[in-house]
């Protein structure tokens, strides 16, 4: 006979058939790695199909693309690890080093994916940002543009995470950091030239549809924590 379980405090309640499941630090590890290296590949060609993999003589203008697909995708990866890490009631440092080279790689993709184009533009002689990106698209898509600045400042703003993540006020910056993330969402899914037919442009909706579901599980640890008291009477925090 199949056994049924609740699991504990820090999880919403679901029940398992065959009893709990577990998962070791070593395999979150791998599962946060796994899913970061293909969603870096999978972007990786779908960028490459858009040019039907005539990548010999590649300018600014095509190669910027990849690195808001590279940026967008271990970010995105960053939520499905942290939910799966929430999930299995790890430590937050069984991801620390994942984290710490991951981030510098997002870092360095998201200053470059704009900042290359910047400098093309620049150098094409239609001036500097923002009018020399706002004008290097249609006025319809113009609003996009933004939504990629707005992010951009965002993301920048996350990175004085080490002197003010103690501030009470952080969490505000925490909740930005989800609203880039949808932005970049909408602003890949209108200007992403990898991203207007064909496969990828399901891939993305899917990314979309399980980052929104991250951010909720997110919200709803904090929540269920912060009204389930501790033996001293105070709050347990979400894992």
């Amino acid at each position: 006979m199949k056994c049924y379980r609740v699991v504990p405090y820090s999880k919403f309640p679901v029940w398992y058939a065959g009893g709990m499941k577990t998962l070791t630090a070593t395999q979150m590890q791998g599962v946060a790695w796994g899913v970061s290296a293909v969603a870096v590949a999978v972007g990786a060609v779908a960028w490459g199909n858009s040019y039907a993999w005539q990548l010999s003589q590649l300018s600014v203008y095509q190669i910027f693309p990849l690195l808001g697909l590279v940026a967008f995708g271990l970010m995105w990866a960053h939520y499905i690890a942290s939910s799966f890490r929430q999930y299995f009631e790890l430590e937050a440092g069984v991801l620390k080093d994942y984290f710490e080279i991951t981030s510098a790689i997002v870092l360095t993709a998201i200053v470059l994916h704009p900042g290359l184009l910047a400098w093309q533009r620049w150098v094409d002689g239609e001036g500097l940002p923002p009018g020399s990106e706002l004008s290097y698209v249609m006025p319809s898509a113009r609003w996009a543009i933004l939504f990629g600045f707005t992010s951009l400042a965002i993301f920048l703003s996350y990175e004085f995470r080490r002197w003010f993540a103690t501030k009470g006020w952080w969490k505000l910056v925490q909740y930005a950091s989800d609203v880039g993330m949808l932005l970049i969402f909408f602003h890949a899914l209108k200007l992403g030239g990898a991203l207007q037919a064909g496969w990828f442009q399901v891939v993305w909706y899917f990314y979309g549809l399980t980052l929104v579901c991250a951010i909720i599980y997110g919200y709803g640890l904090k929540y269920v924590s912060a009204r389930m008291p501790t033996a001293n009477g105070g709050h347990r925090k979400a894992p």
